[in-house]
């Protein structure tokens, strides 16, 4: 016959001297007591922990211990739920023998898995934030080549436009009509009138200004001695030509006379007759 609380007290000496800082006595009667498991440390130190209660039964080990997620730390719904679903089975497994250090054991290595998986789905998500930054980046590259292309492609259209609208204004310029082409034709004439005026006034006074011979000799005094001045001034140096008064030797020039009256000083005195 099996002594229940002989291997219950045995047991709970083990368990106390495996986890000293972890092991809890809650009561003696029925034995209840709680092990705090910790996961191995992840990345950045973090981990995940959670306190399991356990409660014998009269019949344990042959029955199943009563247990519980008495506390926890990080953990999601689904790891709690994954946690007691493996509680049920290694249970069951374990019938018939003391297995509250195989139920520990289990969750242990539960945990460590869920560290793991913790830092693979953080591995994930930063993976998938980096796609999604340079996908971001790409569309934002692809928008502001877009843009840049539309804003030459509207630069340039501006441009044109206003070549064009210059080219129009400059080549059409104002319509011509009967009504502003006379009024045209009639400043251009008045221009011409008066540049026609000024002119022949300049002629004018020129004319004005112009000296006669006799008034050349009257005003300028110098005139009546420069011929003997510069006969003076050559002297004996003057070279006459006699040829020129031997072929006047070959003229037929008739001496028709001089009237009786003709007097030098007066030419016309031959005339009187």
């Amino acid at each position: 016959m099996t002594d229940y609380g002989e291997e219950q007290r045995n047991e709970l000496e083990a368990l106390e001297s495996i986890y000293p800082d972890s092991f809890t006595v809650l009561s003696e009667n029925p034995p209840s007591f709680t092990i705090t498991v910790t996961s191995e440390a992840g990345e950045n130190d973090e981990t995940v922990q959670t306190t399991l209660k356990f409660t014998y039964s009269e019949k344990y080990p042959d029955e199943a211990p009563l247990y519980e997620i008495f506390s926890q730390e990080n953990l999601e719904d689904n790891d709690v739920s994954d946690i007691l679903k493996l509680l049920a089975l290694q249970a069951e497994e374990n019938l018939g023998m003391v297995m509250i250090f195989t139920l520990v054991t289990a969750v242990q290595e539960k945990l460590n898995e869920i560290v793991d998986q913790i830092k693979t789905r953080r591995e994930e998500e930063k993976k998938q934030k980096e796609k999604e930054a340079e996908e971001a980046e790409k569309v934002y590259c692809k928008a502001g080549i877009s843009f840049i292309i539309f804003y030459i492609c509207f630069v340039s259209h501006l441009s044109n436009h206003m070549s064009f609208l210059f080219s129009k204004q400059l080549f059409h310029g104002t319509p011509v009509t009967i009504e502003n082409f006379l009024s045209w034709k009639a400043k251009f004439d008045a221009e011409l009138l008066e540049i026609k005026k000024k002119r022949m006034k300049e002629e004018e006074q020129a004319g004005k200004n112009k000296l006669s011979g006799k008034q050349l000799f009257e005003t300028d005094h110098n005139l009546d001695t420069s011929d003997i001045q510069f006969l003076e001034d050559a002297g004996n140096n003057v070279e006459v030509d006699e040829s020129l008064f031997q072929e006047m030797d070959d003229l037929d020039l008739e001496d028709d006379g001089d009237g009786p009256d003709y007097t030098p000083a007066d030419p016309e005195s031959d005339l009187t007759d």
